[in-house]
């Protein structure tokens, strides 16, 4: 029935307040009843930016290609984009993980694992990685957290744990799988290769436990090893002497 004068009609509920993103029923979780629950500690804890990058993957699935946004900053040249390799791994709650690995340096020892912080993405952060890995002569090895960057998932403390163990199984398996091999394995690689670097092969060839005398080639690049005469008398050296009659 219509309102009679001077009565005032009452409209739909208006929606509780908010403020920063936060609703009151949620200030009042994180200020009045710790500890706070996973939902408002996630909020505080990770703040993804809008993607920095994005990962173009061929049909087959096999190779990526990395492109950054103006937002990325890249402080270098396209000779120096090269050296980042970007690919996906699986964790063990089901994300899908964008990877970056960066061979800084020839030849190095050693490989840093690096997580970056809670407001960036491997975008924003591989021009750092290239400078960080140049001065301390090591390659950088990171990994974008659940919901950040190009990797599925949302954000929180137990995908956390998740992503960073994934991202360490994956900078060991050019390594760990080779200690399973039982048969005679021959390992060549070029000082000078430009996309698998030199430290792989030394790491294979070490690791090995059934490793034949190897053949490092001075000055061999990854596309023209087979140029090099000392190559192929390798190869069939190991094919005519060094590999068991059954």
């Amino acid at each position: 029935m219509p309102a009679a004068a001077g009565e005032q009609v009452a409209g739909p509920p208006s929606p509780p307040p908010r403020m920063n993103g936060f609703s009151l029923g949620e200030l009042c979780w994180l200020f009045c009843c710790p500890p706070c629950p996973s939902r408002i500690a996630a909020k505080l804890a990770f703040l993804p930016p809008e993607p920095t990058y994005t990962v173009l993957t061929e049909e087959a699935g096999a190779l990526c290609s990395l492109h950054l946004s103006e937002r990325a900053d890249w402080q270098f040249s396209e000779r120096e984009l090269e050296l980042l390799e970007v690919f996906f791994v699986r964790s063990g709650r089901g994300s899908r993980l964008a990877c970056m690995f960066a061979r800084c340096v020839p030849e190095c020892r050693y490989t840093l694992l690096f997580s970056h912080g809670n407001a960036v993405d491997l975008g924003q952060m591989c021009s750092f990685y290239i400078g960080l890995g140049n001065r301390i002569k090591c390659n950088i090895f990171s990994y974008d957290y659940s919901g950040y960057g190009a990797s599925s998932g949302k954000p929180s403390e137990r995908n956390l744990y998740s992503d960073i163990e994934a991202a360490w199984t994956a900078l060991r398996t050019s390594i760990d799988k080779i200690t399973k091999v039982s048969s005679p394995v021959l390992v060549i690689h070029g000082t000078a290769d430009e996309v698998i670097d030199f430290s792989h092969g030394l790491a294979m060839y070490e690791q090995c436990p059934r490793a034949v005398e190897p053949l490092w080639i001075e000055g061999a690049g990854h596309n023209d090893i087979e140029l090099y005469a000392q190559y192929v008398e390798r190869l069939k050296q190991f094919i005519d002497h060094e590999i068991p009659i059954s």
